[in-house]
C-alpha cells in the first residue's frame, strides 16, 4: 500500500507545490513581456507598505548624509524614515527596493543624467 502525503497550506498560504507552479508561471510571463507578447500594464506589481530604511542604508555602507546625497534625499527625510517619524511614500518606496537591490543600476542612471 502506497503511503500517500498532504500539503497543507500554511496560515492561508497556498502549499509549496503551488508556489512552484506560480513561479514558473510567473516566469513565462515575464518572458512573453519580454518579448513584446503581453502587456505589462495588466499586471499588478506589490510595493511593500513597511521597508527598514535604515537596514537599507546600511546594506550601502553610507552615512545618512552620504546616503541622502548620493541618491537624491534630504538628510532629514531619511532620518524621519529610519525613526519612524515618517514613512516613505509608494513610489519612493519602490525606488528604496531598487536602491536595494540594483544599486549600481540605480547608480548608473544617477551619473548618466
Amino acid at each position: 500500500m502506497k503511503k500517500t502525503t498532504t500539503i497543507k497550506a500554511r496560515r492561508g498560504r497556498p502549499p509549496r507545490a503551488d508556489f512552484g507552479t506560480r513561479l514558473i508561471r510567473a516566469a513565462h510571463e515575464a518572458i512573453a513581456i519580454a518579448r513584446g507578447e503581453a502587456d505589462p500594464s495588466t499586471y499588478h506589481i506589490h510595493v511593500p507598505s513597511d521597508l527598514d530604511v535604515r537596514a537599507i542604508r546600511l546594506r550601502t555602507g553610507l552615512s545618512q548624509d552620504k546616503f541622502a546625497e548620493r541618491f537624491g534625499f534630504t538628510r532629514a527625510r531619511v532620518r524621519d524614515w529610519e525613526q519612524g517619524r515618517s514613512k516613505p511614500d509608494g513610489a519612493v518606496r519602490a525606488y528604496l527596493i531598487v536602491i536595494d537591490r540594483e544599486r549600481e543600476a540605480v547608480e548608473r542612471a544617477l551619473t548618466a543624467a
